[in-house]
């Protein structure tokens, strides 16, 4: 097996070798710059891991993991702009760097490129990967639209809340590791067991994402926190202090979200603080924690060797700890 570290720079090195010197410039120049931008690389990084704990040739997995890492930088490109998200990775977002007509039109140009790279495999599995890929760009726009239609709802329920978070994020991290482990030629067990691990982990992973929304530093988080408190989010942070506030704090809270004009740094300070009366971050950290047993379980239940698995142990550790 290889280490994460050696993983890490063969995706590293694969996107240093992107180019997008074609013009029109204004098309592909906020392509290179989100790009660079950095990240984890998370979900491409999943992929060759999942290859490459079921022994599969990860060199054939590495194309379509950059594919599947700009799929989502596509993704974030769109979402910015419909969440007026002015900073992403400590840097203006580019619709706020360029403009949303140029920022939709370089993601609608990254959704093409990223499905040149998936189709840079084996044809043997090919069918498999792009019917995973284009069933989860599909999911991934309902969670979207979801998320969207939550912002003007009167009512939305944890319920709800939890199946949006799992269509927008969590069936990518899914996706990436469903697809590695396709072309590894692992067992359908196996393929079902990594898959479901992706969906419970992607969910502790937005959970803790809406944790460090409101509580992380923001020079670590990389973006500004309250965004999603400014920008009317009704999050499981949000969705769970209703459930718990008294009379006062319910009406505090419903003022906030729905009375346009308020000073924006006033709304996130005082909705922080009822968070903090109400204990919503800890209550928040256990429900990551509860899907991120069931990640582990799934985990449990793959049929290879323990330390065949340590990447994705560590991996998951790694994520109820981050500050960013």
């Amino acid at each position: 097996m290889h280490t994460v570290a050696f993983l890490q720079n063969k995706i590293k090195n694969a996107l240093d070798l992107l180019k997008f010197e074609r013009k029109p410039a204004e098309l592909y120049l906020p392509i290179q710059f989100a790009l660079s931008q950095g990240g984890k690389r998370i979900r491409p990084l999943l992929t060759l891991m999942a290859c490459d704990m079921f022994d599969g040739d990860i060199e054939k997995s590495l194309n379509p993991a950059i594919g599947l890492e700009i799929f989502h930088n596509f993704t974030l490109l769109h979402d910015d702009i419909m969440d007026q998200s002015p900073i992403r990775r400590g840097r203006e977002t580019v619709y706020k760097k360029w403009n949303a007509n140029i920022a939709l039109l370089s993601g609608d140009t990254m959704f093409a490129i990223a499905f040149e790279y998936l189709i840079k495999t084996d044809p043997d599995y090919l069918s498999d990967i792009l019917q995973v890929f284009n069933q989860t760009a599909i999911e991934v726009c309902e969670g979207q639209q979801y998320d969207m239609n939550f912002e003007t709802a009167t009512v939305v329920s944890i319920t709800d809340y939890m199946e949006m978070i799992r269509l927008k994020t969590a069936v990518l991290i899914a996706a990436c590791l469903k697809i590695g482990a396709l072309i590894a030629r692992t067992s359908p067990a196996n393929i079902d067991n990594i898959h479901l691990f992706g969906l419970n982990l992607g969910i502790a992973f937005q959970l803790q994402d809406d944790v460090l929304d409101v509580f992380s530093d923001e020079n670590k988080f990389g973006k500004r926190t309250g965004n999603d408190i400014a920008t009317n989010k009704k999050t499981y942070l949000y969705l769970k202090a209703l459930e718990l506030a008294n009379k006062e704090q319910l009406r505090d809270l419903h003022q906030y979200f729905t009375v346009s004009g308020l000073d924006e740094n006033d709304k996130i300070n005082k909705v922080t603080e009822i968070y903090n009366q109400l204990g919503i971050k800890e209550v928040a950290e256990n429900e990551m924690k509860i899907y991120y047993k069931k990640a582990i379980s799934c985990l449990e239940a793959i049929d290879v060797e323990k330390a065949r698995k340590q990447n994705f142990i560590d991996f998951a550790d790694s994520l109820m700890q981050r500050e960013s």
